[in-house]
């Protein structure tokens, strides 16, 4: 039932351990360039095997964010950066073949935070770059099926927020990873603005990134510390959905700042139906 108590962690044991400790139902992991080795996707299958052992139904995989100290963009040229883009489609596929062995699921980030300069020197427009993520996110859809999700970025890419660029994404049927705290940023701190885009997307939504935001910057806060209306955005997501609370720590080896925001979260249930909007 929703919301989950959804917990991430890198494929490190001992974090994996003090996560599994408060009985997840939701894991996701965060992986990086090294777990993409021979012995790191060993070694992460064997952590998959561990998080579903202790009776986790639902494990995601993050895919790499970086890559030799830039964001592993999907939309990285092949010709002007080979590697680069070698790295982000075997690690993507060595990810969405992993996934289909274990019966698990692959968050791909549609896009990070490349600036619109960036954007216009790659591909001499908007339009040219979006069309390019979508061929690469129809490649992965089509070799990943049910096993694949696409995450909303800050970057207009692919970000949500824009009535009419998320028509288009509807209409690729895309199976959608919404980040609340990313649209928020995006629109500047409108919550009209973000139910409005999260009951549109809500049909095609199975996993969510519930943290908070002041909605200026990347910031990734607890829920009820930033300036997201919780109660209003509760009644809009998709109740058939996952979720994990994707809150920065200060210290990755305690994740009490995820349990909180699930207790936060669980505790405005009552207080929806009491108040509403």
């Amino acid at each position: 039932m929703f919301p989950y108590l959804g917990l991430k962690a890198s494929t490190d044991e001992a974090q994996l351990e003090e996560r599994l400790q408060h009985r997840p139902e939701v894991f996701e992991f965060y992986t990086q360039a090294s777990d993409m080795t021979p012995d790191g996707l060993a070694h992460l299958s064997q952590m998959i095997d561990r998080v579903k052992s202790a009776g986790v139904d639902h494990v995601i995989i993050h895919h790499p964010m970086a890559f030799d100290h830039a964001h592993n963009e999907l939309a990285v040229s092949a010709l002007r950066n080979p590697a680069a883009y070698q790295f982000m489609m075997g690690s993507t596929e060595s990810l969405i073949e992993l996934a289909r062995i274990k019966d698990v699921q692959v968050l791909i980030h549609g896009a990070y935070n490349a600036p619109m300069s960036w954007i216009k020197a790659q591909f001499g427009s908007l339009e040219a770059g979006r069309e390019l993520v979508f061929d690469r996110l129809d490649y992965f859809k089509a070799l990943g099926g049910n096993h694949v999700m696409f995450e909303n970025a800050l970057s207009p890419l692919f970000r949500f927020g824009e009535p009419g660029f998320e028509r288009a994404i509807m209409g690729h049927h895309y199976r959608l990873a919404y980040d609340i705290s990313h649209a928020f940023i995006v629109l500047h701190g409108d919550n009209d603005q973000l139910v409005s885009s999260l009951a549109r997307l809500a049909p095609q939504i199975v996993h969510y990134h519930l943290v908070d935001s002041m909605g200026q910057k990347h910031d990734s806060l607890p829920l009820g510390k930033g300036a997201i209306d919780w109660a209003w955005v509760k009644q809009v997501l998709n109740p058939n959905a996952t979720n994990i609370y994707e809150i920065t720590l200060d210290d990755e080896s305690n994740c009490q700042a995820m349990l909180d925001s699930h207790d936060y979260l669980k505790g405005l249930a009552s207080r929806t139906l009491l108040v509403g909007r």
